[in-house]
Order: C-alpha cells, then structure tokens, then sequence
C-alpha cells in the first residue's frame, strides 16, 4: 500500500507540474507598472466608467435572483472587487485602451479584453483612487435609493468625490506614448476566467500561470506580487505555487527549491492516498466483520 501511494503520489506531481507549464505557455502573467502621473487626465473618465459598471452589475445581479432584491452585502462585495483586476467584477478594465488625442487623454473600450501591461495597471490604479473608503457609501445610496445611470455618476464623481469636479490639465507634450492595445487570444480570456472563479477555492488560492520563457528566467512576480502571498498555505497547491512564485534571491538555487516544492507536493498527497486506503480498507473490514454467516447446521440437515 506504502508503494502504491509513493508511485500516485509521484505521478500526480508530474502531472501537475506539467499541466502548469503547458496551460502557462497560453496564458501570460499580468506585466507593467502604473504611470502615476497619467491619472490625473483619466480620472474622472474612469469614475464615470465605474459608476456605469457598478449599475450594471447590480442589475445583472438582481435579473440572476428577480424573485427579492439584491441584498446590500452583495453590492458592497460588487463595489469592493470592482477595481481589484484579480476579481471578475474588474473584467471592465482590460477592455479599455488609454489613446492620446491632441493635449488629452481618452479611454477608448475595445471590443475583446486585452493583455494588462502599464495601461491597464494605470486604470486599475485611478479606479482604487477614485473608489478609495467610499465603497460602502456608494453601496449604501444604491440599495437605498436605486438611481439610474446618471445620478450615480454624480454622486460619486462629483458629491461623494472630487474626480470630476475640474476639468483635467492639457496634457504635456513631452508624454511618452502608452503601450499599443493588445487583444488577448480566446483561449487565454477563457482560461483567465476559470483561475478568477476559482479564486478563494481551497487548495486553489491566489492561482496564476507564467509562462515557459518565465520559468526559464526565473521570472517569479514582482514585489507587489510577494506582498499578496500568504506563506501559511500548507495543503499541496500553495506548496507548489509558493516555490513557482519565489523571486530567485542572490544566493539561492531556484531549481533545488523547485524540486524540494515537488517533494513537499508529493509527501502531502502521499498522506492523503495512504488516509484514504486506510478509510477504505477500514471500511471494508466493517462491512466484513458484519456480513451474516451461512446456516452450516440447517445445511447439514437438509443433507
């Protein structure tokens, strides 16, 4: 029994660790940073866009439960997420391209999601400074009062905060362009989808792919990314995921920590194939001791 759980426990590791690199070579980590000094001119375009995607989704949210009313819980978890581009609700953003038109700067939605580069991360970022503590508040006048498009916008982007108080400044001559606007394959979008939907799962937390030229360089996340994990993960997903996600430290050896990972993987799942053969076969040796036992007697006497 010891062996045949060594064996599946192996197998089932290898199994992953190749699913993971061939899933990862269709699906890119999110790259880029924020340009900060960008968000002053999309602003309030942005506030505008988030008060629509929060109507929006509150209707969609009430059209999937007509029969009661969309409970206020359920908005505030709408408006908490709906920045967060790790979260379904922020799939909004990645449909935006930022395009520079004369001395301003215009948020133009494309018709498929993108790849999220620094654009994509600048967006995220004026939404977070847009929404900042105001998520309950904002969550609170749509339960309470259930506006429309056009009052929300001015509550939030005007009464709430200060977004579209003033017009932006013109823009500097001097900007350095934005990325182009790439559109992501279907199969990548699916993909993204499904690790979204799995988020908070357990034995899937926080789940993300990088790709072959990835792994090869060691290219584990920035350190923005080493702030959200959560080193206390100890079934065998996180394991794995920890090590994969590790930056390369100046003195370590990343492939002793890959396959000391794989080894802690397949120790994890070995314990829990030998408690599920040990359930199983206690189980059968129940069943066993309780099965009634023939009448050798009134067989005897037949005869």
């Amino acid at each position: 029994m010891a062996k045949v759980g060594t064996i599946l426990a192996f197998a089932i590791s290898v199994l992953l660790i190749s699913s993971w690199v061939q899933v990862s070579h269709c699906l890119k980590k999110p790259a880029g940073v924020a340009r900060r000094e960008d968000i002053p001119y999309i602003k309030c375009q942005v506030c505008e866009k988030v008060a629509a995607q929060l109507y929006h989704q509150v209707q969609k949210k009430q059209s999937q439960i007509s029969a009661k009313k969309v409970s206020e819980f359920h908005i505030i978890e709408i408006a908490e997420n709906v920045c967060n581009l790790k979260k379904e609700e922020a799939d909004w953003i990645l449909r935006l391209d930022i395009v520079e038109q004369g001395d301003r700067l215009e948020l133009i939605e494309q018709d498929s999601e993108g790849q999220c580069n620094s654009e994509c991360k600048t967006i995220e970022r004026a939404c977070e400074e847009v929404m900042g503590y105001s998520d309950t508040d904002v969550a609170e006048y749509l339960y309470k009062r259930n506006p429309g498009i056009d009052s929300l916008v001015n509550y939030l982007c005007k009464d709430l905060t200060d977004s579209c108080n003033k017009k932006p400044p013109p823009l500097p001559k001097d900007r350095s362009p934005g990325e182009p606007f790439v559109p992501k394959s279907s199969k990548e979008a699916e993909m993204e989808k499904i690790l979204k939907s799995m988020e908070g799962m357990p034995g899937a937390p926080n789940m993300k792919m990088y790709s072959r030229e990835d792994l090869m360089n060691q290219n584990f996340g920035d350190e923005n990314d080493d702030e959200d994990e959560d080193d206390n993960e100890e079934n065998f997903s996180s394991n794995l995921k920890k090590v994969l996600r590790e930056k390369k430290s100046e003195h370590g050896d990343w492939k002793q920590r890959l396959m000391k990972g794989i080894i802690e993987t397949g120790e994890t799942v070995k314990q829990h194939i030998n408690k599920v053969a040990n359930q199983i076969q206690q189980w059968w040796e129940g069943k066993a001791m309780t099965k009634p036992k023939k009448n050798s007697k009134g067989k005897n006497a037949e005869l």
